[in-house]
């Protein structure tokens, strides 16, 4: 049976009621979000967008850093709509892979994100199910943390170890955050950490005083979403700020696979949101020594303190740090 394409005008509103409730409440882990291919086709068109803006983010700022993936096979483990892998595929083209494979708990989600993929990708190869055993060359996780129990949590930390990369996108929100951080902790030994650090050293939130930060950043919708009427209402309906979509992430390599360098070892990673007054910046700046408060000055480094104002992102900063001062700024990124 062809199914019909949802649309604004089609959407199941109270599915997407429904569904928001089951993410909020994290009963994922316990059952099934999804009832119908209807549910699927009304979240990939809205939630998954959102996430999907997260993920572009996160790949953008891999593509300044000078990173792809190794070649092989993509395993979108929790698959969801499969917007991830799709964003994932988009932006390192189809060449690289030899298969994407999709993987869900409900068998509803896999043929609906196969579907989609299949739609897409037409010359990709697209299997579903559980991954065999099989090395993995890139494992893409999306938004699953807060639908595992721990058992489940040690289970996927080893999938990853079967990965050569894995691609991590959670929620921005503390308990997330810290969650991935942990992760981050449990494979740096076996795995080049690419992102979003710009060391390899234990991570500086991790040291007793630093428990009420996490490591997040935002991602900013497309642009004409914020004046999109469907998309307004969509923000209206559900009580989601539109304006900018918090999140955390780890990008990983295994050790060993290819020759690799720091190409950002001295600079700083600025975590959360920059504090802005007038004539100064307060950043909360991580790099391999830890994590610390610093200021910037406006007169010096005005081009930089303009974007931080004007809330454009600035992600990575080199510049020579003194005290709790950032006096120069050599360069940026983006």
């Amino acid at each position: 049976m062809t199914r019909v394409e949802t649309t604004w005008a089609t959407l199941d509103w109270d599915a997407l009621e429904r569904l928001r409730d089951g993410f909020l409440s994290g009963t994922g882990g316990t059952r099934a979000y999804w009832q119908s291919h209807s549910d699927l086709a009304s979240y990939d068109l809205t939630f998954a967008q959102r996430i999907a803006w997260k993920w572009d983010a996160v790949l953008e700022e891999l593509r300044l850093r000078g990173w792809s993936p190794p070649p092989g096979e993509v395993l979108d483990w929790g698959c969801g709509s499969g917007v991830a892998s799709r964003c994932v595929l988009r932006a390192f083209g189809t060449k690289k892979f030899s298969t994407l494979r999709l993987f869900d708990r409900s068998s509803l989600a896999m043929e609906f994100a196969t579907a989609r993929a299949t739609a897409v990708f037409p010359q990709l190869t697209v299997n579903s199910g559980a991954p065999a055993g099989q090395r993995i060359g890139l494992l893409v996780l999306s938004h699953v943390l807060n639908e595992l129990p721990e058992a489940e949590r040690s289970a996927l930390l080893q999938l990853a170890r079967q990965a050569d990369a894995v691609l991590w996108v959670e929620p921005g929100a503390h308990a997330d955050s810290r969650a991935l951080i942990t992760i981050r902790e449990q494979l740096r030994e076996e795995f080049e950490v690419i992102a979003p650090c710009t060391h390899r050293e234990t991570c500086g939130l991790l040291a007793a005083g630093n428990e009420r930060h996490w490591c997040h950043s935002f991602a900013a919708p497309p642009p004409g979403v914020l004046t999109d009427s469907d998309w307004v209402r969509f923000g209206q309906h559900l009580g989601i700020d539109l304006r900018r979509a918090p999140y955390s992430f780890l990008a990983l390599e295994r050790k060993g696979l290819r020759p690799t360098e720091e190409k950002f070892s001295g600079w700083s990673r600025l975590v959360g949101a920059p504090r802005v007054y007038k004539g100064f910046a307060r950043l909360f700046a991580c790099r391999a020594e830890g994590v610390r408060d610093v200021t910037l000055q406006k007169r010096d480094a005005a081009a930089v303190f303009k974007r931080l104002k004007d809330e454009e992102p600035v992600l990575l900063v080199k510049g020579e740090l003194a005290k709790e001062k950032l006096a120069t700024v050599a360069a940026t990124l983006p």
